[in-house]
């Protein structure tokens, strides 16, 4: 973990903290060694574009529009100067597609204007582009760049709470806490596993407690272990 890393709260973790931590993280690792976003995309522009396509909708839907829109306009100069009609009716079934295509326009100005077309690797940089969240900035810095960071979204909110590993309700400060809690060196893969687990097992309405990997140690008190029969 990096050094001097706390809590949201300003706490430091203890040592058991960090130990029940490296314990859910080595299993979540060995249940998916070999992980990664499902958005399709072949360079960092693509995942940025994805990722915020990807808003209150499945990675599924996203990756059905997204060959017809990169090849209407490849790079961030065509998307720049796209007609956004022609974008929106691209984007449509991602659902909330003008709030996205003002969105990805916008970015895309930036990225051409400010970065020479080139998408940026820091958060900071990422930060200051139109329509970038922190999460949306953290997932290409992991995917695209392959660098320490965790993105938070609805499934890695609901595991790290449910495991007990924060009590935050804030994206930005359960990131904190995670990383904390987590060693750095098993960030950049962390949140694709925890929503794959979400996903598959820890699911919202009825987690598949019986069939978890973490379920000895899970403190999660509403914990489902009956398997269900037709």
């Amino acid at each position: 973990m990096g050094a001097g890393e706390r809590r949201a709260d300003g706490s430091t973790p203890t040592p058991s903290e960090r130990g029940f931590a490296r314990r859910v993280v080595g299993r979540l690792e060995e249940r998916y060694p070999q992980i990664g976003t499902a958005l399709n995309h072949d360079d960092p522009w693509q995942l940025l574009v994805a990722t915020v396509v990807s808003a209150q909708t499945t990675d599924e839907t996203v990756n059905k529009v997204l060959p017809e829109l990169f090849l209407r306009f490849p790079g961030p100069a065509d998307l720049a100067a796209a007609d956004p009609e022609v974008v929106e009716r691209i984007i449509y079934s991602t659902g909330f597609f003008r709030q996205k295509t003002r969105s990805i326009i916008a970015m895309a100005e930036g990225v051409e204007e400010r970065f020479g077309g080139r998408v940026p690797a820091s958060i900071e940089q990422l930060l200051g582009l139109p329509g970038v969240g922190r999460k949306t900035a953290n997932v290409v810095l992991a995917e695209a760049f392959d660098q320490q960071a965790i993105a938070v979204d609805t499934h890695v909110r609901r595991v790290s709470r449910r495991l007990g590993l924060t009590k935050e309700t804030d994206p930005d400060r359960i990131e904190q806490d995670l990383r904390s809690l987590v060693p750095r060196a098993s960030w950049n893969k962390l949140s694709m596993r925890m929503i794959q687990h979400g996903r598959d097992t820890c699911e919202a309405r009825t987690p598949r407690c019986f069939e978890c990997v973490v379920v000895d140690v899970c403190p999660f008190p509403d914990k489902n272990l009956s398997v269900s029969r037709p």
